[in-house]
């Protein structure tokens, strides 16, 4: 669970679009032992990027931050914020066309960025103009189908049950799991054991288990200071809502993502220490090695064995965990591929909530025969309150929420001031293929 606003770069220390658009912030790393040959996490990397530049940036030594900038944007992959962070180097060093050139690359993955409104961009503000505003038009084609009953409920992940044709959703606020009705009403399936907010739900019809995941978020003042930094995945019988396991993350790990593998393996992300993990005879087991910042909720395609693991700063991994290596996508300069949340395999498609975007959006990947490049992209939703977290297949529609509240909490996880807690919504989008016959409405209208 990576988000876009204030709260969520105070919360994750790694993403770009606080690297553009505040003072930079090194991360701690580790020190090499002088005697071992050492290999740098990606974190460990991002962080020493990110000193360098601030390091240029104090010295004014411009030439020195472009190189780095550059360096940076090679290191996410030429994500969209990796070529504006290159654009601004350039228009430090007076470069005007070549930024130019480079917030136009940004710009043509669809999406913009609140740096581009800076003093720094006016020589080049008119030529972006009519591009900006394209991408930061509203345009939906899915349409609300749910409203939660409870304000403030703020609801982060959501599964469903397709043998009792239950919808799950998890509470940050009211740390618990809970039901939903197709009347928006909530009952509570099972409370956090450590009363920590709850994240991840994912629903195993077949082996009728739900796994879920618990995080203890720093300097939030529902939680116990000395739990700060802690995190468990929980296992409990779908059945009967008994707590079957409890399985504590690493030191300061932040376990808040989860996809389940097509044999029903739990796979939970560090979005904190960037580890992607495999629950087995109720261990965790590392899959990667280290090339992850901030991995979020991957996803598996039938028939594969690759985990598609998005990152919040680097965009989208094949993951092959056998071998732990990664294969990262190319963005092609038409696809923002950071800033993803959730990914969700869908046939040839990669569905994604991506809420670290300016606007954030709800979009389908279209991939090749190999799902090995991106094709094209669909927009599903695109809003710049949107406020998005995670999604879930029903039949033919996906369902995801909006509107869930994290934009109006502090970094304390207490209400802003003069902010109205807003009522959750559920949003469905149908996929395609989709008969006159099963509207998506009754579709939904089957939840218990």
């Amino acid at each position: 669970m990576t988000k876009h606003s204030s709260l969520r770069c105070v919360a994750w220390l790694t993403l770009i679009a606080c690297l553009l658009f505040s003072p930079l912030t090194a991360m701690a790393s580790e020190r090499c032992k002088a005697t071992i040959a050492c290999i740098k996490t990606a974190a460990q990397q991002f962080a020493d990027i990110q000193r360098q530049l601030v390091s240029d940036s104090a010295r004014k030594d411009w030439p020195a931050y472009l190189k780095d900038a550059q360096r940076l944007r090679r290191f996410v992959n030429d994500s969209a914020a990796g070529n504006l962070e290159v654009a601004r180097a350039q228009l430090h060093l007076g470069r005007t066309a070549a930024a130019k050139v480079s917030a136009k690359y940004a710009l043509a993955m669809g999406v913009t960025n609140p740096v581009l409104a800076s003093p720094l961009f006016k020589p080049i503000s008119a030529d972006l103009a009519a591009v900006i505003a394209s991408n930061s038009s509203e345009r939906t084609n899915a349409r609300q189908t749910l409203v939660l009953r409870k304000p403030g409920f703020l609801p982060e992940d959501i599964d469903f049950d397709s043998a009792t044709k239950r919808l799950f959703l998890t509470s940050v606020q009211q740390d618990g799991i809970y039901v939903l009705s197709a009347s928006g009403a909530l009952k509570l399936f099972a409370s956090s054991p450590d009363h920590w907010p709850m994240f991840a739900v994912k629903v195993d019809s077949r082996r009728r288990r739900l796994w879920a995941t618990e995080m203890a978020l720093t300097g939030f003042k529902s939680v116990r200071r000395k739990d700060w930094g802690r995190s468990a995945v929980l296992e409990y019988d779908l059945d009967k809502g008994i707590l079957l396991a409890r399985i504590e993350g690493p030191d300061h790990s932040a376990l808040g993502d989860m996809a389940l593998t097509t044999d029903g393996k739990p796979v939970v992300s560090d979005g904190d220490g960037g580890g992607v993990y495999q629950i087995s005879e109720g261990t965790l087991h590392r899959l990667d090695h280290g090339d992850f910042i901030s991995p979020q909720t991957a996803t598996q395609c039938p028939g594969s064995e690759v985990l598609f693991v998005p990152d919040y700063a680097r965009g989208i991994g094949a993951l092959d965990p056998r071998t732990g290596q990664v294969k990262w996508f190319s963005s092609g300069g038409r696809h923002a591929l950071a800033g993803i949340d959730g990914l969700y395999c869908r046939g040839q498609a990669l569905f994604a909530v991506q809420n670290g975007t300016s606007p954030q959006r709800v979009i389908a990947f279209d991939l090749d025969r190999t799902r090995t490049h991106i094709t094209g992209e669909r927009i599903v939703d695109r809003r710049a309150n949107g406020d998005f977290t995670h999604g879930v297949f029903v039949g033919d529609s996906f369902l995801y929420i909006a509107d869930s509240g994290w934009n109006g909490i502090d970094e304390h996880g207490v209400a802003k001031p003069g902010v109205q807690s807003s009522k959750a919504h559920i949003m469905q989008y149908q996929v395609g293929g989709l008969s006159k016959r099963m509207a998506g409405s009754e579709t939904l209208g089957a939840l218990r």
